[in-house]
């Protein structure tokens, strides 16, 4: 989380809004690549791309609070078009033959374990991404207002609390309900809602990092300006 987060401050001090927007991009196809790789933390068993999917909230937040609501809506849209763009090359890639080679067939193996796709999975992915990270955007604006440009920490943490739960609830019911039982279905939702938001509770002192950053470079929007 740590190595993720500072990525991703390292590159919006290098390409600003650009960095923002290309971790975004880089991201979301990379969370779809992770989730399939799980591992144990405090005991509980967890996919690796939920650390990185906390990263795209914490891009979405910084696009909001330095560029604004326009800005951050084209990052989410740039991200939805990155993802639909790689699942759709892996799935050409898959379908072309393989020459006749036992390292060529080894890789097209496999190529298919990793990018093989399962639909009710691939539809929850993108169901989820556009909900939840459209949501952030309005959420994140919306306690701006209401707090006055103030108290960055409680626009971050309120709008990506909801805006991951909005997320979890709809993938893991596209993708899992009625395929799993009752029981383990709900422990999916809440250890997968509890990993995301433990992840995005840490982004909280970055925020603020960026936000200095921005106020450097005189790049930071008027503190009650929300459709720049």
């Amino acid at each position: 989380m740590l190595a993720d987060f500072s990525v991703a401050l390292l590159l919006f001090r290098l390409l600003g809004r650009d960095g923002l927007i290309l971790l975004i991009a880089a991201n979301v196809i990379l969370c779809n690549l992770q989730v399939m790789k799980l591992t144990t933390l405090f005991g509980v068993t967890v996919t690796l791309g939920n650390i990185l999917y906390g990263s795209i909230f914490f891009a979405t937040d910084m696009l909001s609070e330095i560029y604004g609501k326009r800005q951050a809506r084209r990052g989410v849209m740039i991200g939805f078009v990155a993802l639909l763009m790689f699942t759709g090359v892996t799935q050409i890639a898959l379908l072309f033959s393989v020459a006749p080679d036992p390292w060529a067939e080894a890789i097209q193996s496999a190529m298919s374990t990793l990018f093989g796709l399962v639909p009710r999975i691939a539809l929850a992915s993108v169901v989820a991404y556009l909900v939840s990270q459209f949501h952030d955007v309005w959420a994140f604006h919306y306690w701006k207002a209401r707090t006055r440009g103030r108290h960055l920490w409680l626009r971050n943490n309120f709008s990506t609390a909801v805006s991951q739960l909005i997320d979890t609830a709809i993938f893991c019911t596209v993708a899992f309900y009625g395929v799993v039982g009752t029981q383990p279905f709900i422990e999916i939702l809440i250890s997968t809602y509890v990993m995301k938001l433990a992840v995005a509770m840490m982004d909280t002192p970055f925020m603020y990092l960026g936000r200095r950053i921005a106020l450097a470079r005189g790049e930071l929007i008027e503190r009650g300006e929300t459709n720049a």
